[in-house]
């Protein structure tokens, strides 16, 4: 009988430590699941991180190109307003009436010259605002005087005082204009 109760005790003791195992590789394994909790928390965060990263890549690689285009495409602008007064000049001179038939030849040499310069303009996008007959437009034009006409709308362009000009979609010289005010 000694003998059985010592073999009791012995299992006992036995199923002790394999409870005692069991429940340590229980908090083992509950620090295991919370430390996985924590890295999949810590992975979505810095997913979201990446994501959020190429977002602005993207958003930034736009802008740059953009900025690039535009650069790009009015980049003439500035050599085409300095070549603006001598179209102006060319204009002023080539309206010329009264003169000689000597100097009508030295007019059709300044008529070529002037048309080719317009085309020159043309080829690289720059176009003449002229809008005889229309409303008015303040961020076309600019009226420099008023004139008085009963047989026409208020805000009409009656006449262009000074060409403007516009480079692809932009006003690179507004048109100096005469409107009518009743």
């Amino acid at each position: 009988m000694k003998k059985k109760k010592e073999e009791e005790k012995v299992e006992i003791l036995e199923k002790t430590k394999e409870l005692e195992n069991d429940t340590k590789l229980n908090e083992e394994m509950l620090k295991l699941e919370e430390e996985i909790n924590t890295l999949t928390e810590t992975n979505k965060k810095l997913e979201n991180q990446v994501k959020l990263s190429q977002a602005e890549l993207i958003n930034y690689r736009r802008r740059k190109d953009e900025e690039v285009e535009s650069l790009l495409k009015y980049a003439n602008s500035g050599l085409i307003t300095d070549l603006l007064p001598i179209i102006d000049n060319f204009d002023r001179a080539i309206k010329e009436d009264n003169i000689s038939e000597e100097l009508k030849k030295y007019f059709v040499g300044f008529k070529m010259i002037h048309n080719n310069l317009n085309e020159v303009l043309k080829k690289y996008g720059v176009e003449e605002i002229n809008r005889v007959g229309e409303s008015f437009n303040p961020s076309l034009e600019q009226a420099l005087l008023v004139e008085n006409d009963p047989s026409k709308e208020d805000d009409i362009v009656l006449e262009v005082l000074l060409k403007g000009y516009k480079l692809k979609d932009r006003v690179i010289r507004p048109a100096s204009v005469k409107i009518n005010q009743k």
